[in-house]
């Protein structure tokens, strides 16, 4: 892949990265949408160890947790990082969200 092409690849993983960021921060981001993050928080064990003895319902509350997270990874994070989060490697240097 030419570095063209590498930079051209980016710059659509990383809007569509923005766009779903957007996405999040619209749904999670009003008066409503608090109230659900803080009941996702206690459901999902947002603040609090997942283990449980029985390893099924250790399994399904790491289940709930996951899902927490990705939400707060989108509210939490900028998109250059969850470009690196979610390719393993940060985008190549001068491309970024804001260009």
């Amino acid at each position: 892949m030419t570095r063209e092409e590498l930079l051209e690849a980016e710059r659509q993983t990383l809007a569509a990265i923005i766009e779903r960021k957007t996405a999040f921060q619209l749904t999670f981001g009003s008066p409503a949408g608090e109230k659900v993050l803080d009941d996702f928080d206690r459901f999902c064990r947002g603040s609090r160890s997942c283990f449980d003895p029985d390893p099924r319902v250790h399994a399904v509350l790491e289940g709930r947790r996951e899902v927490w997270l990705r939400i707060r990874e989108h509210l939490d994070r900028t998109p250059e990082q969850l470009f690196e989060l979610y390719t393993g490697r940060p985008l190549s240097k001068g491309d970024t969200a804001d260009e």
